[in-house]
Formats: structure tokens, C-alpha cells, sequence
């Protein structure tokens, strides 16, 4: 199994990862209902088998199917794929980051979303002393 982050991984294996993270796991049929556009049950298969080799997923058998779930928790991808994102497109700025992803998505932010924001900016401060 390689050690791989998200960073690798193509819009369609994005897809699968998010329906097993909904789902908690799902078998070959379930991820291709899932899928907008559904490639063949074969070539879903065959995607499921390109995760599990990267180390994304693992199956177990139940009832003689392959039921697939998530190696890693979903909170600990999205921190990999955050550092990923930080790194190469903002030196590793999270003020850098921080700034394009409010001005991305600044029209689209209520005042909950913001103070929400705030509180989580302060929070670190506070820890930070």
C-alpha cells in the first residue's frame, strides 16, 4: 500500500471518496449510484481497486460483496489535503490562505459564517499565548 495524500487523486476518485465518507462505506453498486454521470460498474470497480492500491480505501467481505470504506478519518484528510493546498499555492501562508478563501468566498459568507470565523480566529490567538 503506498503513502499517498488526496493530492493525487482525480476529480472521479474525489467523487468515490466523498460518497464513502457520506456513507461511512458502500459497495461497488452503491458508489456507481452515488456517482453524477455513472461510468460502468466495471469501471468503478476498477477505480475502487486504484484507491485501495493508493492506500485511500480497504474492503471487507460481507455477504459475499466487497463493502469499501475510508482508511483514513475524514478530518484527517481534509487536514492533509489543507497543507497540501497551503504548500503549493501559498508558500505555506495560512494568512495567504485564509485571505483568498474570504475573498472567494466573501459574497457568499452570512454574518453567522463570519462570526463563527472570528470566534475560531480567536480561539487560536488565545492558544497561541
Amino acid at each position: 500500500m503506498k503513502n499517498s495524500t488526496h493530492s493525487d487523486l482525480s476529480r472521479r476518485e474525489r467523487q468515490i471518496m466523498d460518497i464513502l465518507y457520506k456513507n461511512g462505506r458502500a459497495t461497488a453498486t452503491e458508489v456507481q449510484t452515488g456517482l453524477p454521470k455513472p461510468p460502468s460498474y466495471s469501471a468503478v470497480r476498477a477505480m475502487l481497486r486504484v484507491l485501495e492500491e493508493k492506500g485511500h480505501i480497504r474492503h471487507e467481505e460481507k455477504d459475499l460483496r466487497y463493502v469499501f470504506l475510508p482508511t483514513v478519518p475524514r478530518d484527517q484528510a481534509r487536514r492533509s489535503a489543507a497543507s497540501h493546498l497551503m504548500h503549493t499555492f501559498f508558500e505555506n501562508s495560512v494568512e495567504q490562505t485564509v485571505a483568498t478563501l474570504l475573498d472567494v468566498s466573501s459574497r457568499k459568507l452570512s454574518l453567522d459564517d463570519l462570526d463563527r470565523i472570528a470566534a475560531l480566529i480567536a480561539a487560536a490567538r488565545k492558544e497561541g499565548k
